[in-house]
């Protein structure tokens, strides 16, 4: 056998693991402390101020595996769908979402058609995570 050749395995898994998580590149939430019982390789965006193991982590991704924590540093450029906010996050320095314009209203011409075009493409838009899902009382 050749010099540090052997217990290769676990370093081959560990290192699978963080590539499968990341790969699909979705966070189940994002929180400012860790969930008590986080699934195995379960991804959570870490939120400025966190606690507990996730001190001093902000803005990174959490990912369990097994018996601990492991933490990705974002780049720019990077994304992730947030499950729950039901949204797409940009990465630039910090976590971003796309921002909804705002409906049209107002104006001495209103093109009702137009209107609704516009509208339909606003829901569109969030519907495709884009836009954060607006919840109903």
């Amino acid at each position: 056998m050749a010099p540090g050749q052997a217990q290769k395995e676990p370093f081959i898994n560990h290192a699978l693991s963080l590539v499968d998580a990341l790969i699909q590149n979705v966070v189940v939430d994002s929180l400012d402390t860790p969930p008590t019982n986080p699934e195995d390789g379960t991804l959570y965006r870490v939120l400025e101020n966190a606690t507990n193991e996730w001190l001093n982590h902000d803005e990174e991704i959490a990912i369990w595996l097994g018996e601990a924590w492991e933490f990705i540093s974002p780049a720019n450029g990077m994304m992730i769908f947030d499950q729950m906010a039901g949204m797409q996050l940009r990465y630039y320095g910090n976590w971003q979402a796309a921002v909804e314009p705002a409906a049209p209203s107002g104006g001495t011409t209103i093109d009702t058609e137009a209107r609704a075009t516009i509208d339909s493409l606003i829901e569109a838009l969030r519907n495709a995570g884009i836009f954060e899902k607006v919840s109903t009382p």
